[in-house]
């Protein structure tokens, strides 16, 4: 099994925060030691991940088959690794939302397994066991989770990563047009069983691991009903083993309407919640179908979360149809009235086989190819994006990428927000027990965090101390978090530095080719140029759009 290479260029790689805590990537592959899981006990199976290890030739010589597949950003390496297969001449089995959204992409492997892989395994292992070298398996239906084993977590260097993936739930109940989650897995969430999930944190906790363990989950609040009871089971289980895990998670805004289901998330030890917020603009929310998000306060929603001891990280998107001419400013005080530290700023992409961009090929507007990955370059949404004819021309909606990024991620308004979210967080209560090998890694990267963000950075040094002190005296209880921010901010600085360089170029390219279209056929980026400094926001503004 070999999990394909993420860009270096990627936002999600935190690279620079990697190091700094001693890890080599950020998450570990779920999906394959999971497929690992429900192939028979008696095939040996090795795990190469090359975002962290180099496949060898001898890899594939021990081989029989290959497997692998990704997401759309892994395209490129999935397609190098059929090819080095081939070259040593083994078999290929390519799987993943990729290949299910695009299996045309995938025309050169050998097998096809398309779609969620509970119910066609053995479908798979039969044909190979009667000596087919060909076929494309696809589930009937969305199979039942009861179904889904504990993955091969035995196969994962625990060592090599920032924190483990488990998976309670799949499928999410909304209807986000530009969303592919519901055409993989389904507008109705299924969730596995109490003691099914518990068994999963058992085979971790017998392996040694501890630490940060994020639930995978499309939406882990899509079934409250059945989430609910799961959580008081977590909290049971937490506290009989020592509190061994802190949790994170993503979910829909509207977790914080439900205060009982906030609650239970606290006793369980969740710390941080991912919230797809993606715009303040109202009139794009209800155009991309994402009406969650329209009609309420999403600073006092925000808020909420914070005061039960979770902070949010938050993905926002530029590039909507009903977007205005105003959308960074509005943007920019929606994430400084949040106070969200970490925001994942994208330019829109249409995703294959999405409500996005069967519209937008109907209506003429989608680029040819759109499902292919043209480049290493093309890293992610906000290295790539826009692949479809914009409303706005295509130049202001770059130029308002640059302008949030460049004002999100200066070191001042950064730890400013920090701050503001440090004196909402109730950390009462918060306790996880580590090891002593934890203890000191986590010494040894606060040490690493202090140099580099402390000393070395001019920029950032005098925001980073303030902020510490700050901590110390309003909410000491936060000083790990605060910390954690810091080492997230060697990744988020030199990244928005890097953006801004490529968006320049591409503005350029925008400016050399005036008089033609005003969208590019491939990959372009975006950011605005500062504007004048009269226009700086003032911290802790709140936008009407936001509220």
């Amino acid at each position: 099994m070999v999990y394909p290479g993420f860009s270096p260029n990627s936002f999600w790689n935190y690279q620079a925060t990697c190091e700094v805590v001693g890890a080599r990537y950020s998450a570990a592959p779920l999906g394959l030691i999971t497929v690992a899981a429900l192939l028979p006990e008696t095939w040996e199976i090795r795990l190469v991940n090359r975002n962290t290890e180099a496949l060898r030739e001898d890899d594939l010589d021990w081989a029989d088959v290959v497997m692998t597949g990704g997401m759309l950003p892994q395209q490129r390496d999935v397609k190098r690794i059929i090819a080095l297969a081939h070259g040593r001449g083994k078999p290929v089995v390519v799987g993943g939302p990729d290949a299910t959204s695009s299996p045309e992409v995938y025309e050169e492997a050998d097998f096809l397994v398309l779609g969620e892989v509970e119910e066609i395994m053995d479908d798979f292992v039969a044909a190979w066991r009667a000596g087919s070298r060909t076929g494309i398996f696809r589930p009937t239906r969305f199979p039942d989770l009861s179904r889904s084993p504990v993955p091969r977590f035995d196969l994962l260097k625990l060592e090599h990563f920032m924190h483990v993936g488990v998976q309670l739930s799949r499928g999410c109940p909304f209807r986000c047009e530009f969303c592919n989650v519901i055409e993989l897995n389904g507008r109705e969430p299924r969730v596995k069983g109490i003691d099914q999930m518990l068994r999963e944190l058992d085979a971790l906790h017998a392996l040694g691991y501890r630490g940060h363990l994020d639930f995978v989950d499309d939406n882990f609040v899509g079934n409250r009903h059945l989430v609910k009871p799961f959580l008081a089971e977590l909290a049971a289980w937490s506290n009989r083993h020592g509190r061994p895990f802190e949790f994170s998670t993503e979910a829909s805004i509207n977790v914080a309407d439900d205060e009982d289901l906030l609650t239970l998330m606290q006793d369980a030890g969740f710390f941080a919640l991912f919230i797809g917020i993606e715009t303040p603009d109202r009139g794009s929310l209800i155009q991309t179908r994402k009406r969650q998000n329209a009609g309420r306060s999403i600073e006092e929603s925000i808020r909420k979360i914070y005061r039960h001891g979770m902070f949010v990280n938050a993905g926002f998107i530029i590039g909507f149809d009903a977007e205005k001419d105003d959308i960074a400013q509005t943007m920019i005080e929606c994430i400084e009235a949040t106070s969200i530290p970490v925001c994942m700023v994208g330019l829109l992409y249409a995703l294959p086989n999405t409500q996005l961009s069967r519209r937008l090929l109907a209506e003429g507007r989608l680029h040819a190819e759109s499902d292919r990955v043209a480049s290493d370059e093309d890293a992610d949404q906000c290295t790539s994006g826009l692949n479809y004819a914009t409303v706005r021309p295509q130049r202001e909606t770059l130029e308002d990428y640059r302008t949030v990024l460049r004002r999100i991620y200066d070191p001042a308004a950064f730890f400013s927000r920090v701050r503001r979210m440090v004196d909402d967080l109730d950390l009462s209560g918060r306790r996880m027990r580590q090891p002593l090998r934890a203890v000191l890694r986590d010494l040894r990267s606060f040490a690493r965090i202090q140099w580099k963000s402390g000393l070395l950075d001019r920029q950032v040094r005098g925001p980073y101390w303030a902020t510490l002190a700050h901590t110390l005296r309003r909410n000491p209880r936060a000083l790990r978090i605060v910390v954690s921010m810091a080492a997230l901010y060697l990744h988020l600085k030199p990244f928005a530095v890097f953006m801004d360089g490529r968006l320049a170029l591409r503005l350029a390219s925008l400016d050399s080719a005036a008089g033609g279209p005003t969208f590019a056929a491939s990959n372009p980026m975006g950011q605005r140029p500062a504007r004048a400094s009269g226009e700086a926001l003032t911290s802790g503004i709140a936008s009407q759009a936001c509220r």
